[in-house]
């Protein structure tokens, strides 16, 4: 086997950055200027868990082989699940490819501190064919953990290029229920079920408790060449209590006007915050209770006016996206979240907040047509 590494990354899908260290590179999905100038641990995390990025590639190798180093966030004293990679060869999705060998950075509950251990690389090993011919292999890595590429490597002779995109660009913008940690394999997020079932090439901007109306996220939106885009927004305002009533409205319009800017006849799609039982009538921020359930931390009354709950965002997401209807933005829509998950949902919604992965199955088969179906909001 030999290293492809270089040639390997020009073949990554899904990315907006990359920072190169000791133990390799790791892809980002955030631009570097924007992150850097944040300089926030929480949102470098997020931005290097790569749910979305994949190596598409057009190679004659029989099989590759990608060193990585996986960072897992746990609680103490919780053990760490393997890492599931998808293969799909011309096409096929193969059985996915388990790694075992993890980098855990263990989290406080209590301060939120983070304390990683020395990071360990694993080799993770894909079979493509019995013979050399040339093929379409895409390798979708995790869903959940940090993910840095140490080597990428093909057997002697062979080659990789990158291969043609699968479809128009869809970029998708939103929170951890975006990500989507708990779905069963990287292609089984439901940003990615509905961009297989479609024929769209994903970029999916969804951001662990990062959905923050970010200006440089914006921008970063604004100069690809999308043909449709979605916004998945509300949550992680509330759960951090980021902003109230007062900053989210001109911060949505901001988000929007700087999108529009690149992009003023592309169909958007601002989908509103998921049913989350312990937000719905109460602002945050929330916690993780002893239970390992989201619950909404007290607060004195005092501190009310203003304050955002998930029915009031929807509200506000509702009421801004009907006024730039009526400005003349026809191709800007709305869709309630609690229509792809909602009350009678929430026998999969095991923390409170996360769908699982039955859950996640779920929300793809609502959006698929509401998005790309005949009559969908981003045809």
């Amino acid at each position: 086997m030999h290293s492809v590494l270089e040639p390997a990354l020009g073949c990554a899908v899904g990315a907006l950055g990359k920072t190169t260290g000791a133990a390799g590179v790791t892809l980002h999905r955030s631009p570097d200027t924007g992150r850097a100038r944040l300089d926030d641990r929480a949102f470098d995390f997020s931005s290097s868990v790569p749910s979305g990025v994949r190596l598409e590639m057009l190679t004659d190798a029989t099989a590759l082989e990608l060193d990585v180093v996986l960072s897992v966030v746990l609680l103490p004293g919780m053990p760490a699940a393997g890492s599931v990679f998808d293969l799909v060869v011309d096409g096929e999705l193969r059985e996915p490819v388990v790694a075992t060998g993890q980098s855990p950075v263990y989290l406080d509950p209590v301060t939120g501190s983070l304390q990683a251990r020395p990071a360990r690389p694993c080799t993770v090993r894909f079979p493509v064919g019995d013979r050399p011919r040339e093929r379409r292999v895409e390798i979708w890595l995790p869903v959940a953990p940090a993910c840095t590429l140490a080597d990428v490597r093909v057997p002697e002779g062979a080659s990789l290029r990158p291969a043609p995109a699968s479809g128009p660009l869809w970029v998708h913008y939103g929170s951890s229920v975006s990500q989507c940690a708990d779905a069963e394999r990287p292609t089984a997020t439901w940003p990615a079920a509905v961009a297989r079932s479609a024929g769209r090439s994903l970029l999916n901007l969804g951001l662990g408790g990062q959905c923050q109306l970010d200006p440089f996220m914006a921008r970063a939106v604004r100069d690809l060449p999308a043909s449709a885009i979605s916004l998945e927004l509300g949550i992680n305002v509330l759960n951090a209590d980021s902003m109230r009533e007062r900053a989210f409205v001109p911060a949505l319009h901001g988000f929007l006007d700087t999108i529009r800017d690149g992009h003023p006849h592309t169909p958007v799609l601002v989908v509103t915050p998921l049913f989350c039982p312990a937000a719905e009538q109460r602002p945050g921020p929330t916690l993780v209770g002893p239970d390992g359930r989201v619950r909404a931390a007290d607060r004195p009354a005092e501190l009310a006016l203003g304050a955002l709950t998930l029915t009031r965002i929807r509200e506000l997401l509702g009421r801004a996206v009907e006024q730039r209807r009526r400005d003349g933005d026809d191709r800007l829509r709305l869709l309630d979240g609690t229509t792809l998950f909602g009350p009678d949902d929430v026998d999969d919604l095991p923390d409170g907040l996360h769908p699982n992965a039955a859950g996640y199955a779920r929300m793809a088969e609502r959006f698929l047509p509401l998005s790309f179906g005949e009559d969908g909001a981003l045809r």
